[in-house]
């Protein structure tokens, strides 16, 4: 089973202060987006070439869900920060075989064009205090290919963690992507560097 870089996510109290705060850092508006029914939010997209940026947020026009949202945004506080990694799958079964406990069961979803399949934690909580990728399996093309291109790359994502030996090991033989480094830390942290046409930006 192999798993490849899909996209990150920057989770905001609004989606508002989300997209101003990266096209801040960035220098670069946000592309478009969408919202998502069933967990009750609602994104804005950037490409990064072959991967992509999500700005996400609770979808204060939509009902709240009757179970958790994703990437733990019941319980978002502070201010907008890159808070998640998604890894594409071939096969959701055969991934959360290999994934640790906890990291989700498959849920059916879609926005406009787009068909997916994505493994959500039952209290929204990804392991690893979110440091795990999350698990997609698109059924359709991803947006990767269909955002404008703004001339932005993904150098490198570091993540860094109390338990980086698990998370390298729980990934081993899984997922090799040169620009995704691990490391230790005393807690959770998460730092994209992106290089623009005005230079390197750095998303913490």
């Amino acid at each position: 089973m192999t798993l490849t870089l899909d996209h990150l996510a920057v989770s905001c109290l609004t989606l508002q202060d989300g997209v101003d705060w990266v096209e801040q850092a960035l220098g670069l508006r946000m592309g478009p987006g969408g919202t998502h029914a069933h967990m009750a939010t609602h994104n804005r997209l950037l490409s990064l070439g072959d991967v992509y940026l999500e700005v996400i947020a609770a979808n204060p026009d939509a009902p709240a869900p009757a179970w958790p949202r994703w990437f733990d945004l019941d319980h978002f506080t502070g201010p907008p920060r890159l808070t998640n990694w998604i890894a594409a799958c071939d096969d959701m079964t055969a991934a959360l075989a290999n994934a640790p406990h906890g990291t989700g069961t498959p849920v059916a979803l879609s926005r406009g064009e787009y068909r997916w399949s994505m493994a959500v934690p039952g209290d929204g909580k990804l392991p690893y205090d979110g440091t795990y990728p999350a698990l997609i399996q698109w059924h359709t093309p991803s947006p990767a290919g269909r955002l404008p291109d703004v001339g932005a790359r993904l150098q490198r994502l570091e993540i860094a963690h109390p338990q980086a030996a698990d998370l390298r090991a729980a990934l081993q033989g899984q997922f090799t992507d040169p620009r995704v480094v691990i490391v230790d830390g005393a807690h959770k942290a998460m730092q994209a560097t992106i290089a623009t046409q005005d230079g390197i930006r750095i998303l913490t």
